[in-house]
């Protein structure tokens, strides 16, 4: 079954990585080093959730309820303007690596809710993960689709921890406070731009 495994974390591998919201919220809590490890868990857990719902066939089911994704597309989009702004307005007051090293961004509590809210809130997940990677396992066949799984949830576990340990490796540059200003523009930017697409 390795063809299905490798297809899987590939196909998984091509979806998530690309810079979105819930990265960049994973990078930036890297980067400040407040609560790596829940947030890794919970998007990783999420997402495997999410992968298994797909190809156990609930992917059906949202094909048939429009009516959810349009309730999810618009408070996705509220919660991503939100957070859009609230990055806009922490590139303008500007911060230091410094300033925010060992002093966590926020409780665990607030942390994790933001963490859901990037996860569940997305419709594209649903689209992605439960209706594009549902689709893509049911055609490798009964025993394939869940080796198919198993490859796509290595893919997402791979990806979640590298990206929140791999941050560490960027302190030096986000000593600088320009750096900091430059990440949350690019926040701002991807955030509002999402929102936008999301209500078109």
């Amino acid at each position: 079954m390795i063809f299905p495994l490798v297809s899987g974390l590939s196909a998984g591998l091509s979806l998530i990585v690309a810079i979105g919201a819930q990265n960049a919220f994973v990078l930036r809590q890297g980067i400040q080093r407040s609560h790596v490890a829940m947030v890794v868990a919970v998007c990783a857990v999420s997402d495997l959730l999410l992968i298994l719902l797909g190809v156990a066939g609930i992917g059906v089911l949202l094909d048939r309820a429009p009516a959810a994704l349009v309730v999810i597309r618009w408070a996705g989009a509220a919660f991503l303007l939100a957070y859009g702004a609230l990055a806009a307005w922490r590139a303008v007051r500007g911060e230091q690596l410094d300033q925010t090293l060992g002093k966590p961004a926020g409780s665990r509590a607030a942390v994790l809710a933001t963490c859901l809210a990037f996860t569940w809130l997305n419709p594209h997940v649903y689209l992605d993960t439960v209706l594009l990677l549902g689709s893509l396992a049911a055609a490798q066949g009964e025993a394939g689709r869940w080796w198919f799984a198993a490859g796509a949830g290595l893919g997402s576990i791979a990806w979640f921890t590298a990206l929140g340990a791999g941050a560490r490796f960027l302190t030096d540059l986000f000593r600088r406070q320009a750096a900091w200003r430059v990440l949350d523009a690019m926040i701002a930017v991807v955030m509002v731009t999402l929102a936008v697409l999301l209500l078109a």
